[in-house]
């Protein structure tokens, strides 16, 4: 009998910190066959099972259109802080950006496992206070509705490991500041932390067998993760 293929795997975000941390479990899974890093510059890796396609509009996927039915994930990891940005800034970045992806691939390939970076405090309702709880709501909720398998990963304080920092300026001294603190948050809140590795594993899980839920809360990520 013939090995089974590996899987192919899209991610949108892998120089953000998240995206770093997912694109480093991808790639250490013998899982994984091939991914498909897709940004506007390049991740400055060498390795076989890595592909980058860099541009100025990631969300255009027409030069590999022909492809997209191949892969059986996307894992979107783009994103950027809502501090200082006016609502509808911030929605074109961020649902307008992630709905386009999300609409190509849905079209192109409806078993495809689609899982979409939100955090907590995301609003379902969409009438929240937050704003970018509302918008991060609408995106949430746009994306589940389409036709491929969607699933939103809210995670609580994210943990950067393996040299990895934030791209965000503001989010880097918060880190510098809580880190020593860390080892006793999760001890006292273990369910509100989790580290970008675990995130990464978390989406490969849910990528090979799907999940319960489709909106995983930071304890049903790190369950997910230990699967």
């Amino acid at each position: 009998m013939g090995q089974d293929p590996g899987m192919k795997v899209i991610i949108f975000g892998a120089t953000g910190m998240i995206g770093q941390g997912v694109l480093n479990e991808c790639l250490r899974d013998e899982r994984v066959e091939q991914v498909l890093a897709v940004g506007r510059s390049s991740l400055g890796i060498e390795n076989p099972r890595l592909r980058e396609f860099v541009q100025p509009d990631p969300t255009d996927l027409a030069a590999v259109s022909g492809e997209l039915p191949e892969f059986d994930a996307c894992f979107f990891c783009l994103g950027v802080s809502s501090v200082g940005m006016k609502e509808e800034d911030y929605r074109r970045i961020t649902y307008d950006l992630a709905l386009k992806v999300g609409r190509t691939l849905a079209a192109a390939n409806p078993t495809l496992t689609f899982v979409y970076v939100s955090g907590q405090g995301t609003d379902s309702t969409e009438k929240g206070r937050s704003m970018w709880g509302r918008v991060k709501g609408k995106t949430e909720n746009d994306l589940l509705a389409l036709p491929f398998q969607a699933y939103m990963f809210r995670p609580g304080f994210v943990q950067p490991t393996d040299g990895v920092v934030s791209k965000t300026r503001l989010y880097r001294a918060v880190y510098a500041l809580t880190k020593p603190l860390i080892p006793l948050f999760k001890r006292l809140a273990p369910n509100a932390v989790n580290d970008n590795r675990e995130i990464g594993r978390a989406m490969l899980a849910v990528a090979a067998s799907g999940s319960d839920t489709r909106v995983l809360t930071p304890r049903e990520i790190t369950a997910r993760a230990a699967s």
